[in-house]
């Protein structure tokens, strides 16, 4: 079987949530993680782990739009942190600047109610972390291809 990437974007209630496909190109988002307690959470994240074959975990870091660090990218990082020592999945940290104003933006454009875009944001911003990704690093190898011929 092969791996997938698992993404998410950690709210303070919620988490969205994104897989890649097996082949590593598209992202689809999962049902949002309600954020109970820390344990819960960890246990809902470690399901995904085993059922999917996670092979890594991108973690959306908000940064400000002059690309430093806020106080959300500080608990974000603790987050990874925590997670990096529950698990052997190796958890990176991936800019998602934006992200959330591009997914309000697609749902406005869906014309989704506003009570579906407060449920969905947050699977849809995961999702577009995710396919930033997944692009980032099929460009990077197809640069690296390139340099080779």
């Amino acid at each position: 079987m092969r791996k997938r990437i698992l993404a998410l974007d950690v709210g303070e209630k919620r988490i969205g949530v994104a897989l890649s496909d097996e082949l590593l190109i598209t992202a689809q988002g999962q049902p949002t993680i309600e954020v109970k307690s820390p344990r819960d959470t960890l246990d809902q994240l470690k399901l995904l782990l085993g059922r999917y074959h996670i092979s890594r975990i991108i973690i959306g870091l908000p940064k400000n739009m002059d690309g430093t660090l806020g106080p959300k990218s500080e608990e974000i990082t603790r987050f990874a942190e925590m997670l990096r020592g529950q698990t052997d999945t190796p958890v990176i940290l991936w800019d998602e600047r934006l992200t959330t104003k591009m997914a309000e933006q697609s749902m406005l454009e869906g014309d989704l109610s506003r009570a579906k875009r407060k449920r969905r944001i947050d699977m849809i911003s995961a999702q577009l972390i995710l396919q930033s990704y997944l692009d980032s690093v099929k460009n990077k190898d197809e640069d690296d291809k390139a340099k080779e011929s």
